[in-house]
């Protein structure tokens, strides 16, 4: 299995991963996989395990990009909030002011969540 994901991984390499998303045909994927008598999904699996690679498998293609950490996605949400405009941004505090203290509550749990903090 790790032969198999090293030919993938330094096929990414090859089409500019890490620096862009790469993607590679699904269909042809999974027959290399079968010819070799393993499982695409727990190659993936391994790949993500141990390079931090997500694999988003489509219809035509799987999507290869980095996974990203809480961290990454918090300073994302930060530059996407930077980017609004002050009428947007405006509109999302009074939605904010406007809930309940229940959903307030609800929505910070959901933000924990994602960002996989307790």
């Amino acid at each position: 299995m790790k032969e198999f994901a090293d030919q993938i991984l330094q096929n990414l390499a090859n089409n500019g991963f890490p620096q862009k998303k790469v993607s590679l045909p699904t269909e042809k994927m999974f027959e290399v996989a079968d010819n070799k008598g393993l499982s695409l999904n727990k190659v993936l699996e391994y790949i993500s395990e141990n390079h931090q690679i997500e694999a988003d498998i489509q219809t035509e293609r799987i999507v290869f990009s980095l996974t990203q950490t809480g961290d990454d996605m918090f300073a994302q949400a930060e530059q996407m909030m930077r980017d609004m405009d002050p009428g947007e941004l405006q509109r999302m505090k009074e939605m904010v002011d406007n809930m309940s203290p229940e959903e307030r509550e609800q929505m910070m749990q959901q933000v924990q969540a994602m960002f996989g903090k307790k």
